[in-house]
């Protein structure tokens, strides 16, 4: 489930934790979790002594840089959330991971285990998926000729393509609901049916809606699955205009919100609002 907003919003929670920090230890107790790493116990040998020297994200990725031209990658997954706590305090269930500074304990909890770490060299991290990771929506977003050429020809969904995080990477199935009730683009449309002023519009309704997510900490479902690095809740979605309001009414117009199941997603729409 974490997108843009969320993982931005976890990069900024652990960064006065970890920017700077030497990491004493580095713990997995989920093999799964380190499934991306070449040699699993590569995780905590190269993490062990080393000075983390800056944090970053790319769409759904934090990126941690760490001496030695190491990157700690963390992907969040669809349940995965960190931690930041102290000495001694009581663990989460589904810790899989606990990496420990002089001073606190950055836990990685994830029940569903669908998210990984992993610390890679620079052979390594050239050799992996995360070189194909298109333009980050937020920081790098594409003008609108740019994202209309990515898209013409294209019979897939505009909700699938905007999930496509090889075309755009940060946006999940949450702010692609978003973006499409803003620009007043059904989900279902074709790549190559939008006409250029919807593709403009579309890429209009980007920035705002993911500034707005990160600006009120992210979505924070009913189940809790995410939580900020202190343990408390994202509040965007009591802000939240179509994504899980069906049989709601339309804040524009009045009609009931529509769940629909595009590319095997829930997509939440307004059938007389969008077109």
């Amino acid at each position: 489930m974490p997108e843009l907003p969320e993982v931005e919003t976890t990069r900024r929670g652990l960064e006065p934790h970890l920017a700077g920090v030497r990491i004493v230890e580095a713990e997995s107790r989920r093999p799964r979790m380190l499934r991306n790493q070449p040699r699993e116990r590569d995780f905590a040998d190269r993490l062990r002594g080393r000075k983390v020297e800056g944090l970053r994200r790319r769409g759904k990725f934090i990126f941690i840089d760490v001496e030695g031209d190491l990157v700690w990658v963390i992907h969040l997954g669809m349940s995965g959330r960190m931690e930041v706590a102290g000495f001694g305090e009581p663990e989460a269930p589904h810790t899989n991971v606990v990496v420990r500074t002089r001073d606190a304990e950055v836990r990685f909890v994830d029940p569903r285990t669908f998210g990984f770490m992993s610390v890679l060299t620079p052979a390594e991290f050239d050799d992996s998926s995360l070189t194909r990771l298109g333009p980050d929506a937020l920081t790098e977003l594409p003008r609108a000729r740019r994202l209309a050429d990515a898209f013409a020809k294209r019979t897939v969904a505009i909700k699938s393509l905007l999930l496509d995080q090889r075309l755009l990477a940060g946006i999940g199935n949450i702010y692609a609901d978003e973006v499409l009730f803003r620009s007043r683009v059904a989900p279902h449309r074709t790549g190559a049916s939008l006409e250029f002023e919807e593709v403009k519009a579309i890429r209009a309704a980007i920035r705002p809606v993911l500034e707005a997510g990160l600006k009120h900490g992210g979505t924070s479902l009913n189940d809790l699955a995410y939580l900020l690095p202190d343990g408390r809740a994202g509040d965007y979605l009591k802000r939240l205009k179509a994504y899980g309001r069906e049989g709601e009414p339309c804040d524009r117009c009045g009609t009931p919100i529509r769940r629909s199941v595009i590319g095997q997603r829930s997509s939440f729409w307004c059938p007389t609002c969008q077109t």
